[in-house]
Order: structure tokens, then sequence, then C-alpha cells
């Protein structure tokens, strides 16, 4: 438990950089250029990632359970996995109407995911990965929207709704290969009793 706990420390806290060290960040980019700080940026993250879900597996294996969900709640779960889907997708396209109103569909894409899994899952490691993830999630949409006020960030201007259809027939696919097979080959676990 402790292994997850560093983990989600390090990835969490290196995603924070942009509230609690924005110097930090800043003079980086500008000594590095930002080309160089993001693909850095991105293989410590991809890195983080693997260490989270290597000390989550770690940590599944010998936690109890804190709650035991209906099994209502996994149907909610998976209903709330296409919207998570379909935002994750939005956040890396040009912007159609579902990312101008939602303005950070990454941020809004982490929180749904995390809410969903808390309710399909009671076992303390996950409930420690999934609060700590859905509260990172809170705290940044409420640093980005200051920072919004203040000027410091820009959300992207509309370009075309057809970026919403491409979204969502794209985040539609990216759920069903995740509940075919791909959440069981990358995390082990079947979403859906087939």
């Amino acid at each position: 438990m402790l292994l997850l706990i560093l983990s989600l420390v390090l990835l969490l806290g290196t995603h924070s950089l942009q509230i609690v060290a924005p110097a930090f960040r800043n003079g980086m980019i500008s000594r590095m250029g930002e080309g160089a700080w993001k693909g850095i940026y991105s293989l410590f993250s991809i890195v983080e990632v693997a260490f989270v879900a290597y000390a989550f597996d770690q940590a599944r294996q010998v936690t109890g359970v804190l709650y035991s969900p209906p099994i209502w709640t996994s149907h909610i779960a998976l209903t709330l996995m296409v919207f998570s889907m379909i935002c994750l997708v939005t956040s890396i396209l040009p912007a159609g109407h579902i990312a101008t109103k939602t303005k950070h569909p990454l941020v809004l894409a982490v929180k749904i995911w995390a809410l969903a899994h808390l309710l399909a899952n009671g076992e303390t490691s996950s409930v420690l990965l999934f609060v700590s993830v859905l509260a990172w999630g809170v705290v940044m949409r409420i640093s980005l929207k200051r920072r919004a006020r203040a000027g410091e960030v820009v959300t992207r201007p509309f370009v075309s709704a057809r970026y919403d259809i491409v979204a969502v027939v794209l985040g539609i696919a990216l759920w069903a290969a995740f509940i075919w097979k791909l959440h069981e080959w990358l995390i082990g676990v079947q979403p859906l009793a087939m």
C-alpha cells in the first residue's frame, strides 16, 4: 500500500506543478523550449502511470474491502465511462461544442473515470487510487477556473462541430475496445462479464 501512496504522490504531484510550482515549470520551458519540456514531461508521465499501475496491482493483492457496491452501480460506471472516453478524445481534437462547453475535457474525463470506478470498486487500494485522482481533478478544475479568470489560461476557440461527431464516434469505439478486451489486457480485469 505504501508503494501505491508513493506512486500517487509522484504522479499527482508532478501533474500539479502548474498549481504548486508554476515558476519551476515556466523556468524549465524557457530553458528547454516548450517542445522539449513536453516531450520529457510526457515520457516521465508514462513511467509514472506505469509505476501507479504496478503499485496498484501489488496493493490490491493485499488490501481488504471497504464496501461492496451493488451490481447496478457497475452499470452506471459503464455508462459514465462512455462520457469519459468521449471527453478524452475531445481533449486531443480541435475544439467543437463539447470542448468549448466543458472547457477542460481532459480534466473532466479524469474526474468521470475516477467517479465511475469508485462506484464499481470498494477495495481499499481502489478507493485510495480513485479518490486521490478524483480529488486531484477537482483541485485542478478549480485552479484552471481561477487561472482563466486571471487571464493565464485561454480556452480553445471553437473550430467545427464535426469534431464533436468524431469525438463521439471515436470515444464510443474506444469504450467498446476497453469493454471487449483492452481493459482486461491492460488492467487484468474484465469490466463486463461475458
